[in-house]
């Protein structure tokens, strides 16, 4: 009787009216939403099944190998570095809005569209990344799942990691990841209908992304703007260093030097400086932000 539940039906009209959406990626996207602690527990290596799965996928690759020029997995599942600032955006659209981003926005040549039905239904789920590893970073109830059909879905399939929220709440739960020091990110995913579901707040030692985009499959894409150094304002107390989840910050003669290539701009050591010595600048080079129609802010 499960499937019948009202959103796996709203899921599934959703899904219909999406041009040749392929049935699996309906399955696909069930299945996540249905078990995401077994899929990204599998997914950063985590859970017991993961060798096993690994060797099917290396048979499975080898007996039909990818054509040339087909999305890779980076291309159907993946986030958007945002600043807190953006963030709060998110949670707090009081309408619908439906916005597809170019690749200059979203690099990727699946799922870019922002479509949010119900924005005010908000979920507040237990990380799957974080429940999958042995020592998790606390809080596990962080990452925050937008609108329709998806709210509803989390709610109904994990009513025990996770529950309904307010904007407000919401506003809470992202000022107190950033005061923590993790990372805002605007998730997409093709089998997700082919958008934006969800901003996943985490960190380097626990974030499946975060480690996968480190380790070289491009999963995040870089906010658009870059972290800079006011070196009058420095005094070389290396706080922001500690912060800094992309490894982007070193201490180098008594000032803090900004590696541009692996900073993502995601704005944490600028919330953290103590002189207010660091700032956001735009950066061509990383894309452009992520922005939201003026009409619903």
């Amino acid at each position: 009787m499960f499937l019948l539940r009202p959103s796996l039906k709203s899921f599934l009209k959703e899904a219909s009216r999406i041009p040749n959406y392929p049935l699996f990626e309906r399955l696909h996207g069930y299945i996540y939403m249905r078990f995401p602690y077994l899929y990204i527990g599998i997914g950063t290596g985590e859970h017991p099944l993961s060798p096993l799965f690994r060797f099917v996928a290396a048979i499975v690759t080898r007996l039909f190998p990818p054509k040339p020029g087909s999305p890779s997995f980076a291309d159907t599942y993946h986030g958007k570095v945002i600043p807190l600032e953006t963030a709060r955006q998110l949670v707090t659209i009081r309408e619908e809005i439906r916005v597809s981003y170019p690749e200059r926005v979203i690099p990727y040549t699946l799922a870019r569209d922002l479509i949010l039905q119900q924005p005010d239904h908000i979920v507040v789920l237990d990380c799957p990344c974080r429940a999958s590893r042995e020592h998790p970073c606390l809080p596990l109830d962080v990452c925050l799942i937008i609108g329709e059909p998806f709210a509803s879905m989390v709610i109904e399939h994990h009513p025990k990691r996770s529950r309904w929220i307010s904007q407000e709440e919401a506003l809470n739960i992202l000022e107190a990841e950033e005061e923590r020091g993790h990372v805002h990110h605007a998730f997409f995913k093709q089998a997700v209908l082919g958008r934006f579901y969800a901003i996943c707040n985490c960190c380097s030692c626990c974030c499946g992304a975060i480690q996968a985009h480190q380790n070289g499959t491009p999963m995040l894409a870089a906010s658009g703007y870059v972290s800079r150094v006011n070196e009058e304002l420095c005094i070389g107390c290396g706080t922001c260093n500690e912060y800094c989840q992309f490894g982007a910050l070193e201490l180098i003669n008594g000032h803090t030097q900004i590696n541009t290539e692996l900073c993502m701009g995601c704005g944490v050591c600028v919330s953290h400086c103590p002189q207010g010595a660091l700032s956001l600048i735009l950066d061509t080079q990383k894309g452009e932000p992520l922005r939201l129609p003026t009409r619903v802010l």
